[in-house]
């Protein structure tokens, strides 16, 4: 297990977005993008208004469900999701690049809406208030109401730290109050928990925000009932008013819901990969708010089993198509691989509180991971079409429908019947601030090199921190921390797994034989004025799999600092399987400025396999294979699927 046996008494928290301004060539370009493309695409989406692109209809449910129009509820259950995750990357865009009198207005409105179409007793579901106003509660397994509350709080928390207006925080208090007097422990309460977690995550946040500890206790109690006893949904299926709504549920197995154990027993991540990292990131804060050591333990267990036997080399978890699930230990097909885009973002915030909770740096090398490469994967450069799914192999022609392919898309889509993804992308980017950092009351612990001007308090003492990096072209990375005092506090400087070799400079003097404790170079004795350069080692490298992944023996892939690498058609030729990579040779790196919004590339020598003297009808043969030597190149990962349609390869076979 990686993190200590004990929690300190106070987590690292992430710095305020509103203190934080990120000036960083590579991240900048998508933060911009959130702002004058993502939001203003989502919310015309949101409104029906993007031709040739699946209706969302959630507005218009809203306004419905407010009265304000007739009609039928359309869309999935969790269709008001999409308008919350919307209202949440807002309030993260005015938090962190400032406040905007136009989007502020849009979003208030949006609140007016939703505040309208809350039920006077301050239920707030659109979906049971239109279609199936007598079921509420009937179908926890399927109708995601707590999964849809739990965004609904999630959204409404950062608008109120953005801005400080209390409206939308005052209308998911309603909802959650209407939540803790149905749910819970005691007699005369529904003994049940969500078929997808989210609410729990959702209130340890809104306890933050109020203070209010019901809030805190129903998450608890989410928790730990959560594969208590009999199954809840298998009471559930025995009511009078349940109402399948997924027929694909209809041999449902706990393990997908992750209630198949108590949680403190669960040794494996099971089941819809969203829905499990969901669940350890609630389990991960109530481990800390409650100083519950079998809580982070049982965190610890599932953390491991995900990132050692379990997760892509991109970060990407889930692997199967078939209900976005985890199958077993080391099943991580490259072609077929589903990696939904949430579920990489899952990953991140288990992750993120795992580091904040145990300061160990191991989680951020995980965080990292999954930030930079699977969930930047997801949205196309210039913001407007997106992946749900995030193979590592690809063959468009081989990407039918009605096939185990058929969740495999060669491009990016505009948008989806069920858009979870690209608004969960949206306000993940609008919130990379808070990915930066962790502090505690004597010490500011560096985790992403990303350029920012930050302002912070370290051991007490106001600073300015600001950062200058070209991190991911030459590793470098110069940190200036200056305050009107020396402070005498500490700056822990994160040392990737991958940097095998790194230099650090302190006021113009290298720090010889620097310690390096669970992943942090911690530097005390903070002055009034600190000038301190780091260089990582980003060469790129060469990495293989366990051999237990059958889909990637005899194969490597390429990595260059925390990016993966693939090889695409357009750059190289079609049939990318033909082709090996010879790994004795050296990887020639090189910086073009006009590809791709400027990438590092990497060429490789290899061989191919010729096509020549098999005739088009020859299906197989007794002739020798032959083969010619080739260059390779390889662009980053995140940046794949933005030029033409084309064949895309992350394992490559290896000459031996």
């Amino acid at each position: 297990m990686i993190g200590g046996k004990e929690m300190k008494k106070r987590k690292l928290e992430s710095v305020l977005l509103k203190n934080i301004r990120i000036k960083d060539d590579f991240w900048d370009r998508y933060i911009k993008l959130v702002k004058g493309v993502i939001i203003p695409y989502q919310w015309r989406t949101l409104n029906d208004e993007v031709p040739d692109a699946e209706p969302s209809h959630c507005i218009k449910n809203f306004r419905i469900a407010a009265g304000e129009e007739t009609g039928e509820f359309e869309g999935a259950v969790f269709q008001d999701t999409d308008v919350a995750k919307w209202l949440e990357a807002v309030a993260f865009t005015l938090a962190s690049t400032g406040r905007d009198e136009e989007l502020e207005k849009l979003a208030d409105e949006t609140i007016d809406l939703i505040g309208r179409a809350q039920c006077e007793d301050g239920y707030l579901n659109t979906y049971f208030t239109i279609k199936e106003p007598n079921r509420r509660w009937t179908n926890l397994k399927e109708g995601h109401e707590l999964y849809t509350a739990g965004h609904l709080i999630e959204a409404a928390t950062a608008y109120y730290e953005a801005t400080g207006k209390r409206k939308f925080l005052d209308i998911v208090s309603r909802f959650a109050d209407v939540i803790c007097d149905k749910f819970g422990p005691e007699e005369g309460k529904c003994h049940g928990y969500p078929g997808h977690s989210e609410i729990e995550l959702a209130l340890v946040k809104l306890f933050r925000a109020t203070g209010e500890k019901r809030y805190l206790d129903a998450a608890k109690y989410f928790v730990d009932a959560r594969g208590v006893g009999e199954n809840y949904f298998a009471q559930e299926e025995r009511g009078e008013k349940y109402k399948q709504i997924f027929p694909e549920f209809t041999a449902y197995q706990p393990e997908y819901s992750q209630s198949h154990l108590p949680v403190r027993e669960q040794k494996t991540a099971e089941g819809h990969a969203v829905r499990a990292v969901y669940l350890y990131s609630a389990m991960a804060d109530l481990a800390y708010e409650c100083e519950d050591e079998t809580l982070r333990e049982a965190c610890e267990t599932l953390w491991d089993n995900i990132v050692k036997k379990r997760m892509y080399i991109t970060g990407g978890i889930g692997s199967s198509g078939l209900l976005e699930r985890f199958t077993t230990d080391y099943d991580l097909p490259n072609d077929r691989n589903y990696s939904e885009s949430c579920a990489s973002i899952g990953l991140a915030m288990f992750g993120k509180r795992m580091a904040e909770i145990t300061r160990d740096a191991a989680y951020v090398d995980i965080v990292e991971k999954a930030l930079y490469n699977t969930v930047l994967a997801g949205i196309a450069m210039d913001g407007k079409s997106f992946f749900y799914v995030n193979p590592l192999e690809v063959w468009p022609e081989n990407c039918m429908e009605r096939t185990s392919m058929e969740h495999v898309k060669p491009v990016r889509q505009k948008w989806f019947s069920v858009a979870c993804c690209p608004p969960n992308i949206a306000r993940t980017l609008a919130s990379m601030g808070q990915y930066i950092y962790g502090i505690d009351e004597d010490a500011l612990y560096v985790n992403l090199y990303i350029s920012n001007d930050t302002n912070v308090e370290i051991a007490k003492v106001p600073y300015k921190i600001k950062v200058d990096s070209n991190y991911l072209v030459d590793g470098k990375v110069h940190l200036y921390a200056q305050a009107e005092k020396a402070s005498g506090g500490k700056i822990a400087l994160r040392i990737p797994g991958y940097a095998k070799q790194f230099t650090v400079y302190r006021n113009g003097e290298i720090l010889e034989n620097p310690v390096v404790e669970k992943g942090y170079l911690i530097l005390e004795n903070l002055g009034e004025n600190e000038e301190i350069t780091i260089q990582c080692d980003m060469k790129a490298r060469f990495v293989h799999a366990n051999p237990n992944v059958r889909a990637d023996e005899g194969k490597t892939a390429i990595m260059r600092g925390p990016l993966v690498y693939c090889l695409e058609e357009t750059d190289n030729e079609k049939n990318l399987s033909s082709y090996y990579v010879d790994t004795k040779a050296e990887l020639i790196e090189q910086y073009e400025a006009e590809l791709l919004g400027g990438v590092v590339t990497v060429k490789a020598k290899g061989k191919r396999i010729l096509q020549k003297g098999w005739e088009d009808d020859q299906l197989y043969g007794e002739r020798k294979i032959e083969m010619e030597d080739v260059e390779l190149k390889a662009v980053p990962y995140c940046n794949w699927g933005n030029r033409e349609k084309g064949e895309m390869l992350v394992w490559i076979k290896e000459i031996f």
